[in-house]
């Protein structure tokens, strides 16, 4: 076929329309991370949910909390078709006497440098849609809100659950007050709400506008906290610049897994052996070994949590010689902690070599490194 063909055939093909020729979606679109649900470093569930702020198992989405309502989380493999995965929250405590102040989120957070594309604060706002994929045990209605955290501005949304796989699309208007920070820190929150009190509703809630007024953040919404029969399943989350919402983006495991590792990183060392070789300092009683965090930077300087000291199993230990115990094992710290390596600090032992022959930081069975800069 001639090219002048081709290109005619292209430009009058009647599913490219002028709407979605217009539409800036191509490429790389969806901000949200871990949206299918597929990354749970973690854990694949957790029980008592609900007790504090915590990411319990699903990477990159919190539990905002303040509720006597208690839940399970976890990642199911109940889901629409095209997913795997999704996010499962069942109701193990009820909470039928609703405070003022109580609240239950499911949020994901986004650093102000990744939303500098929604031109926020400017006359030329974009508006953005967000799209996912829900069900539940009976009917509901949720509301989610985008929450900007540099400005202390909100615009919800409520949408509704039934008991089958529906795909919810909201499109919020752009926002041409507050300018988001262009930072590593949080700016900018997708807050689901499913639980809240008076203090959320007392005022005049208007759908899809932005605003700074705490009572005017919630419309009526159902409790998930009513019965302990409640469930709720959420999977396909994206946000991305326009008023279509283009199908969902999926990206592979790896690639996924990395962009989490950014905030949440687990090393796990399976079954014994050296993890570090090479000493900064070592003087028979303290020792010092060069760490990083495997892969990609993280956020910030992150919290460390590392196994602890000793030659028993899931444990870790400067070696005296490249094949030998000291006499005492003592404690470890970890120091001079960056955002893509740290030392680990061994003090109190006895037996260790001199400067140079301490060479050697050994795992026995498995161990697991955390490392945690989350938004």
């Amino acid at each position: 076929m001639a090219l002048s063909k081709i290109l005619n055939a292209s430009v009058t093909d009647s599913t490219l329309t002028t709407t979605k020729l217009a539409t800036p979606n191509l490429g790389r679109r969806n901000i949200v991370i871990n949206g299918a649900m597929q990354v749970a470093q973690r854990a694949t569930s957790a029980t008592g949910v609900g007790s504090g702020f915590a990411y319990p198992t699903l990477d990159r989405f919190k539990i905002v909390p303040s509720t006597s309502g208690r839940a399970t989380m976890s990642q199911s493999t109940d889901a629409p078709d095209g997913f795997a995965n999704s996010l499962k929250l069942e109701c193990t405590t009820a909470d039928t006497s609703i405070a003022a102040g109580e609240y239950f989120n499911l949020r994901h957070s986004l650093e102000g440098q990744n939303v500098q594309q929604l031109k926020k604060g400017t006359s030329s706002a974009e508006k953005v849609t967000v799209s996912f994929y829900v069900k539940g045990n009976a009917s509901a209605t949720y509301l989610l809100e985008l929450s900007d955290q540099d400005n202390t501005r909100y615009n919800g949304q409520t949408f509704a659950v039934t008991t089958s796989w529906n795909r919810i699309v909201l499109t919020y208007n752009g926002d041409t007050s507050g300018v988001l920070d262009n930072d590593n820190a949080r700016s900018l929150d997708l807050n689901f709400w499913i639980h809240g009190g008076s203090t959320y509703t007392g005022g005049t809630f208007t759908s899809n506008t932005w605003h700074g007024t705490d009572n005017q953040r919630l419309a009526s919404i159902t409790s998930f906290f009513d019965s302990t029969d409640r469930t709720l399943f959420i999977t396909g989350i994206q946000m991305e610049i326009g008023e279509v919402a283009t199908p969902f983006e999926h990206r592979s495991f790896g690639e996924e897994l990395a962009l989490c590792e950014r905030y949440f990183k687990s090393v796990t060392y399976e079954n014994g052996g050296i993890i570090s070789v090479g000493l900064a300092y070592s003087d028979g009683t303290s020792a010092i070994a060069p760490m990083d965090y495997k892969g990609a930077k993280m956020r910030a300087v992150p919290t460390i949590t590392m196994p602890s000291a000793g030659q028993s199993g899931g444990n870790v230990s400067f070696l005296a010689t490249s094949t030998s115990y000291p006499s005492t094992i003592g404690s470890h710290t970890a120091s001079n902690i960056g955002v893509s390596h740290y030392s680990l600090r061994g003090a109190s032992y006895s037996g260790l070599g001199s400067n140079g022959d301490t060479s050697w930081l050994y795992t026995v069975g498995t161990v697991v490194f955390k490392y945690d800069s989350e938004l």
